[in-house]
């Protein structure tokens, strides 16, 4: 009893595992989220916080993405969160329940796993194996990455406000996927060459964040720039042990069939 807030940052994540086991993804990012939210409400907590995540929107109909774009479940992940995100919703209206949903976009930095399906370690972690990066379709999707620090100060500014509807909160400094895998290799100093693959149906040309609600309400914005963010990320990755590299998520391990 007497917990003020329970921050609810679990997840199955990555897109590509998803496929292999969907009912894994519902049962741990739906069932999971309203445990919490029936937990939160029996015990009287006085805010709950829920991550969810920009794969909700899916395709971008239009950019910057707003608050209101459609959820679109273009995976079994995307369709999970949106899952999680509509329970959330629906305890606020049913139960009065204080639930505040915040939106990360692409958010990066030390102790990401190498091996999760996101583009950003696995550039990393490709070019410290000496691997050539792998970039699909033609590269000119973008991507919006933010730091992860920026990220725990836009969370902290949202729980000392009264706002309960979902925030966005990314980084609006886009890049193209092509431009970017260079950038990974200026920056880890390898010499592979890219290597362009099939585009997946399931990934976005753009994932630009509209952020006006989170500067209005909550005077935040990012203030770590992609090179600086980059650096940090990449000596912490370096510090790794070889097998580190090489690893696959424990929880990824079960999910693969």
């Amino acid at each position: 009893k007497d917990i003020d807030i329970v921050f609810h940052l679990a997840a199955l994540i990555a897109i590509p595992f998803s496929y292999h086991s969907p009912d894994t993804y519902i049962d741990t990012n739906i069932k999971g989220t309203l445990n919490v939210l029936q937990a939160g409400r029996d015990l009287g907590t006085e805010k709950i916080l829920v991550t969810s995540t920009s794969e909700v929107y899916g395709t971008a109909q239009f950019v910057p993405i707003t608050e209101l774009h459609p959820r679109q479940p273009q995976s079994p992940y995307s369709a999970s969160k949106i899952g999680a995100d509509c329970i959330a919703e629906s305890f606020y209206r049913s139960f009065n329940l204080p639930v505040t949903i915040v939106r990360p976009f692409n958010t990066y930095g030390p102790r990401m796993r190498l091996n999760d399906g996101r583009a950003l370690p696995a550039f990393i972690g490709q070019a410290l194996r000496g691997e050539d990066l792998t970039v699909f379709g033609d590269g000119s999707q973008t991507r919006s990455f933010c730091y992860v620090a920026d990220l725990v100060e836009g969370i902290y500014r949202l729980l000392l406000s009264d706002y309960a509807q979902p925030v966005n909160m990314g980084n609006p400094d886009e890049i193209s996927l092509k431009d970017f895998a260079e950038e990974i290799i200026q920056l880890t100093g390898t010499q592979q060459k890219i290597v362009y693959k099939p585009l997946p149906t399931d990934d976005p040309k753009q994932r630009q964040p509209d952020i006006t609600k989170a500067r209005e309400l909550l005077g935040w914005q990012p203030s770590i720039g992609r090179k600086e963010g980059l650096k940090i990320t990449f000596d912490y990755f370096k510090s790794l042990p070889a097998e580190e590299l090489y690893k696959l998520p424990k929880e990824f391990s079960k999910v693969v069939k």
